[in-house]
């Protein structure tokens, strides 16, 4: 269902007017930047941040075994199989140094976004809409 989403959003962007990509293709590190402020936000707002951590557990299925030359394969037999399954987990953090982190992506985010009014401004007069 994720993947599904993820491709429409894909689909959905690429559909977009040129001028649309133009500003989308040179705004990306604003964006990031956006993400990363609110990341660090919520992490000052809770005490703590989450950390992802893949684990994988074992889980039963059937598996198929290769058929001797000149027989018939065998039937599948019961075996054991791992998948990853991703979680997040609370990880503790120094405050004091998420708000100089916090402080420092917003001084970040003012200077991208000065140079992303040029660029807008520059793809509006490439693209007219």
């Amino acid at each position: 269902m994720k993947r599904l989403t993820i491709l429409a959003l894909a689909a959905l962007a690429a559909c977009g007017t040129p001028q649309e990509q133009c500003i989308s293709r040179n705004t990306r590190d604003l964006r990031t930047v956006d993400r990363l402020i609110q990341e660090a936000e919520g992490n000052l707002a809770r005490g703590y941040a989450f950390e992802t951590v893949t684990v994988y557990e074992t889980y039963w299925t059937t598996c198929e075994r290769p058929a001797r030359e000149g027989q018939p394969a065998p039937p599948p037999r019961p075996c054991l199989d791992e998948r990853p399954v991703t979680r997040q987990q609370p990880k503790a953090i120094d405050l004091k140094e998420e708000a100089r982190k916090l402080d420092s992506l917003k001084e970040k985010r003012k200077e991208l976004a000065r140079q992303a009014e040029k660029v807008i401004a520059a793809c509006k007069a490439q693209y007219p809409e």
